[in-house]
């Protein structure tokens, strides 16, 4: 049995995420919800869950705010949000769960046996402690991201990283240590999160850190030699995006 506590300033919601769980995530009991922070703090304390469902925001205050208030946080944590609200930026750096509203059955199934598989390999992260650093920060000031390995939650420097490079649904990042990296997420989601930081998407497959961009060869089309010698191509859907990016530099 996975103890859970429910979290969203709107009783409907609550009603909605509770009966999503008893129909698809049997395993998931429903311990306690909260409509506030200071609610919501008191349920963690007295039923200390394995599992909070938290939204982000909630009237004048945040799901963050929960988070801060508690001296541990022994529990896995899967944010309920709308896509452009604040704070999402910092969940996804922290390598998070997150559902958007209206929850899609089959991200939340997914969401709880990725929380499953967590709790049962006991292994204590700190993703929440680096997401409430992340929040301290400008969006725009964020110096590290956080990638799921198995097993691991390895937090990378982003100047460390040359590029990202797209394998199916998963990506694999090229530190400047020579250490490569695999992560199951998808370059995509990679590519929008650090396009903010001056990450530049040039091509469907690659993500390139401008840091390490040498020159820009007129083979084949058009092709960044970098740093390291790796010659990266750029898709002409691409080109224009990509000598911008540069041209900032």
């Amino acid at each position: 049995m996975m103890k859970a506590i429910l979290i969203d300033d709107e009783i409907s919601n609550l009603e909605n995420l509770r009966s999503l769980l008893e129909k698809h995530c049997q395993q998931v009991t429903v311990m306690a919800t909260a409509q506030n922070v200071s609610d919501a703090v008191l349920a963690i304390e007295k039923h200390l869950p394995h599992l909070v469902f938290l939204d982000i925001q909630m009237g004048d205050e945040t799901g963050f705010d929960v988070l801060k208030l508690l001296p541990t946080r022994n529990f896995e944590v899967i944010f309920v949000t709308a896509y452009d609200q604040y704070g999402i930026q910092a969940v996804k750096f922290a390598a998070l769960d997150y559902l958007l509203k209206p929850i899609d059955i089959e991200e939340l199934i997914n969401a709880v046996n990725k929380a499953t598989q967590k709790l049962a390999t006991q292994i204590q992260t700190t993703q929440l402690d680096f997401l409430l650093q992340q929040l301290k920060k400008p969006e725009t000031n964020v110096s590290k991201i956080a990638l799921q390995m198995q097993g691991e939650v390895r937090y990378v420097t982003l100047s460390d990283i040359i590029r990202c490079e797209a394998d199916n649904t998963y990506t694999h990042f090229f530190l400047s240590n020579e250490e490569k990296i695999l992560v199951s997420k998808s370059l995509k989601e990679y590519a929008d999160l650090l396009r903010p930081s001056g990450f530049l998407r040039t091509h469907q497959s690659h993500l390139v850190n401008p840091k390490y961009v040498k020159s820009w060869l007129k083979e084949d089309g058009g092709v960044l030699l970098l740093t390291t010698g790796e010659k990266i191509p750029i898709s002409k859907p691409n080109k224009e995006a990509v000598k911008l990016g540069l041209q900032r530099l």
